[in-house]
């Protein structure tokens, strides 16, 4: 209410000011929802990338997680855009455990490609060995793991890290197909090729790996990886590497050796660790959570 004080001067001053307002305050609201609508998250998220696994056994689709595992994901996926899984092995089958593949060509002597250089351990992201996830198989050393990567075919939690040791690197989960993924896990396994144990009896061949989903923005695979001389055979969940020969040159170098004992090899000679984690420092690498230790007891690997 006005003042009765005030002067007719200033009453058009008011009056003008009120009505003003009364315009434009219709077209304020309309527009907040919109301005809000604009940032909704829902609208500005991405879907993960998926990509499809073909095998001479029927197909499977992973979902990635690049918001959990960034150098895990942009790895792998720089193998995919190359075409480095095709025609390989999956060259490792425990029922009631895992499958294991991405290292080893297709055909004899079934050795191992010339890979990248390893990726840093992201086991601490949150992650967990469940059935139908996927992690990145290594070796002894935390650090070591390159293209291979394994398939939980039940929940692993002996895989996932501890303030005492490291993990095994959870980045993607099956989403399609993990029925396919579970009769790989039964096929007859046994003594193949270099392979002394739990090796398919008939070759389970991954024949592609396919990008199905795009990146998110600033999720690029990055460069293609740069060749090497073929290491270790990276080990499945459980176990160390060996060292495997490389045809022509003699012994191929190894970044991780095994010495306790497990159930077998997954390359053709030597025996094979059964540590889960490592020891902690490992020169100037920089790691990710848990910190590194010495563990009390590797987990005994499932049968």
């Amino acid at each position: 209410m006005l003042d009765r004080n005030c002067t007719w001067p200033r009453r058009r001053v008011f009056i003008a000011a009120a009505m003003l307002l009364a315009a434009v305050a219709p077209g304020l609201l309309r527009a907040a929802p919109a301005a809000a609508q604009t940032t909704s998250p829902a609208q500005s998220a991405q879907p993960n990338p998926d990509v499809r696994v073909t095998t001479n056994m029927g197909s499977f689709v992973i979902e990635l997680r690049p918001n959990r595992a960034p150098l895990t994901v942009a790895n792998f996926l720089r193998y995919v855009e190359t075409g480095f899984y095709t025609d390989t092995l999956i060259h490792r089958a425990v029922a009631n455990f895992v499958i294991q593949g991405g290292g080893h060509e297709s055909t004899a002597p079934y050795a191992l490609k010339p890979t990248g250089p390893p990726v840093v351990n992201e086991s601490g992201n949150g992650l967990e060995n469940k059935r139908g996830t996927v992690g990145l198989a290594r070796g002894i050393d935390p650090d070591s793991g390159t293209s291979q990567f394994y398939i939980n075919l039940v929940d692993n939690p002996e895989l996932d890290p501890l303030p005492t040791r490291w993990g095994y690197t959870v980045f993607g989960k099956v989403i399609q197909g993990m029925s396919v993924v579970e009769r790989i896990g039964l096929v007859p396994t046994g003594a193949f090729g270099p392979f002394k144990s739990e090796a398919p009896l008939k070759p389970v061949v991954i024949e592609s790996v396919t990008l199905v989903t795009p990146l998110q923005p600033g999720a690029s695979p990055g460069s293609t990886p740069t060749p090497a001389t073929p290491s270790a055979t990276a080990a499945p969940p459980g176990q160390s590497a060996t060292p495997a020969a490389v045809p022509g040159s003699g012994a191929g170098s190894s970044t991780e050796s095994g010495t306790s004992s497990g159930t077998g090899s997954t390359s053709g000679t030597g025996s094979a660790g059964g540590s889960g984690g490592t020891t902690g420092s490992n020169g100037s690498k920089t790691k990710t959570p848990p910190p590194p230790a010495s563990p009390p007891g590797a987990p005994p690997p499932k049968p």
